[in-house]
């Protein structure tokens, strides 16, 4: 055992605060100097991390408290990212269990604490926000307990130390009435309670690859926890490949890292215990194993969840393509979705059979298909992608099967009946309903189909103090026919740019999605009928001017201002007949079959 080594993860609901935990650990543990400026949330580097307020991919750090090293995976809480979540745990030897003082555990706490506790994990919770308004520590803690107890944890678990406090303002302590000084409670409960790294110094090098890093100078990093021996840059090393049924791949280690703060230092040997990036390797993937000794064996790698969801990504062929985009052929699509597969073990990803230019992307949920779709934006792509449809299984008498979910709903008592209204149309069965302070928490069980697009209702129904999250729970039988989306849309009939005097038109039959001076086409979706009905507008009409008229009169009154959705609302607001175009610069939504006159004679030919 590697005395002054210890691993640990951060697991959390979304939002309970953990990502700011770990900036005060860094700061107690002299990661920045006296004078650094440093940024909020500062493990969560990717900009839509920043942006969005979550975690997305996990990732490590390290902090030295005295004599000993904490290595930190800061991993997120959000169930479409559990792959992110499992790969995690394979390296730790602990958890901190951190849970809002006001909220108590969530959805996604027990989710991820499932986890931990199935790899056998040591648990340290830590009661956090003590400071907020109405916060019930105590309380919170008993509701841990309980909850360790429904998810089988064994005595020792279950007898897992507590320490309250606030990483906002940098103080922990054993109990509610000490002094609030700094953060040496957590720290010392971490290193008296989880236990240092198991490993076999005296073996040959033995390593599972956990996670993919890439570098511009040296390519791919191979990061994961060493469980023999000692590694030193030059070492000649054997790659068993995962993916190809123990394959051996000679290859040579040219950089090893060490995480330290937030960045990585070189180094030039690294030994077992320690979480560290080997360099040397043109193609390495999670799950390989590297190890020094020939006769080495394949080192055990979990299996990810399955995906429940599965989408198209098809190259944009409307009529503005490569307008906003430079990246939109077939080939850079491909390849783009290839990288993906590298560095994210939770996504697969085929061709459509039945169309060229079209790839099947399966994933957890939508949330994660949308981080993917954002990025690839964000990097000068056009693509179009597809409503989310659900993947169903045969069952042992050849029945059909479809995935679901246990969904939980916070909202304030005046819309619970709209919610349960909702839910019903939904097919959702209500399995539970709590009576909070000023809100209600309501348990359903409803299929992964039922639940597309939900979150959008409980935003509209409760004026946006509706909190969703919702876990995988098993597969049960077809649910039938379910009613997601009861409106219909206004389609564009001519192509140009939209004007206000043709727009106040078309907003009396709807919302309307577009704004004046906005390029559109003909099977654009310019914006939503009430009615569960499409209707043919004209957007780009201009007023004729007489000499009675001048030009500007009455045209900017009364025009209501266009809805304009996120990318992920998007993906989930449109139906199976409609895609979205997605372009550096535009969301659009549109038809599949853009010309009117094809749409209508498709639609007749799928009555028959």
């Amino acid at each position: 055992m590697n005395q002054n080594i210890r691993n640990i993860a951060i697991i959390a609901h979304v939002d309970h605060g953990k990502t700011t935990l770990v900036d005060k650990l860094l700061k107690e543990g002299g990661v920045y100097r006296a004078n650094q400026q440093v940024e909020e949330r500062a493990m969560d580097s990717m900009d839509l991390e920043k942006e969005k307020g979550i975690t997305i991919k996990a990732k490590n750090t390290s902090v030295h408290w005295g004599s000993k090293i904490i290595n930190i995976l800061d991993t997120p809480g959000h169930a479409d990212f559990g792959g992110e979540v499992e790969r995690a745990l394979r390296m730790v030897d602990g958890v901190l269990l951190v849970v809002d003082a006001y909220d108590g555990p969530q959805a996604q706490t027990r989710f991820v604490l499932r986890k931990a506790l199935a790899h056998g994990l040591k648990v340290v919770i830590v009661i956090n926000k003590i400071d907020r308004d109405n916060a019930e520590p105590a309380k919170m803690y008993d509701e841990v307990l309980e909850l360790l107890l429904e998810l089988n944890a064994d005595d020792e678990q279950f007898d897992a130390p507590v320490v309250y406090g606030s990483g906002r303002d940098g103080y922990m302590m054993y109990h509610l009435n000490d002094e609030k000084k700094d953060m040496t409670p957590l720290f010392q409960t971490i290193l008296d309670h989880v236990p240092p790294p198991f490993a076999k110094p005296n073996d040959p090098f033995h390593m599972l690859v956990s996670n993919i890093d890439w570098s511009d100078y040296v390519g791919r990093i191979a990061v994961g926890k060493i469980l023999g021996g000692t590694v030193n840059v030059g070492d000649p090393v054997f790659i068993i490949r995962h993916s190809e049924g123990g394959k051996r791949v000679r290859g040579k280690i040219t950089k090893v890292f060490e995480f330290t703060g937030l960045g990585t230092k070189e180094n030039t040997t690294a030994s077992a215990g320690n979480i560290v990036g080997l360099a040397g390797f043109e193609d390495i993937d999670i799950g390989d194993t590297l190890t020094a000794d020939e006769a080495g064996h394949a080192l055990p790698f979990t299996q990810i969840d399955p995906p429940t969801l599965e989408m198209q990504f098809s190259v944009n062929d409307g009529p503005l393509v490569g307008t906003e985009g430079k990246l939109v052929t077939s080939r850079q699509l491909r390849d783009r979705l290839q990288r993906e597969l590298k560095t994210n073990v939770s996504i697969y990803i085929d061709d459509a059979p039945d169309r060229a230019g079209t790839f099947n992307v399966k994933a957890r949920g939508a949330m994660q298909v949308a981080v993917l779709v954002e990025t690839m934006r964000r990097e000068g792509f056009e693509l179009l992608v597809s409503r989310p449809t659900v993947i169903e299984k045969k069952g042992p008498n050849g029945e059909r099967l479809e995935p679901y979910e246990t969904v939980w709903i916070e909202v304030p008592d005046e819309n619970v009946g709209a919610i349960m209204q909702n839910l019903a149309n939904r097919k959702g069965q209500l399995t539970n309903m709590e009576k909070l302070v000023t809100t209600t928490m309501i348990e359903a069980l409803i299929t992964t189909r039922g639940l597309i697009g939900m979150e959008i209702d409980v935003v509209n129904a409760t004026s946006g103090h509706g909190v969703m999250s919702h876990l995988f729970k098993e597969y049960g039988p077809y649910a039938g026919e379910v009613l997601t989306r009861i409106t219909g849309t206004l389609i564009a009939t001519e192509a140009g740019e939209t004007t206000t005097y043709a727009l106040i038109m078309c907003q009396e039959r709807g919302k309307l999605l577009v704004s004046p001076g906005e390029k559109v086409y003909e099977g654009m979706i310019v914006g939503e009928n009430p009615r569960n009905e499409d209707i043919a507008v004209n957007a780009v009409r201009e007023k004729r001017l007489t000499n009675f008229r001048s030009q500007g009169e009455g045209v900017a009154a009364g025009l209501t201002p266009a809805v304009k959705f996120s990318l992920e609302r998007a993906i989930e607001y449109i139906a199976a007949d409609e895609l979205l175009e997605v372009t550096p610069k535009s969301l659009r939504l549109r038809k599949r079959i853009l010309n009117n006159g094809e749409r209508q004679k498709a639609a007749k030919h799928s009555k028959h």
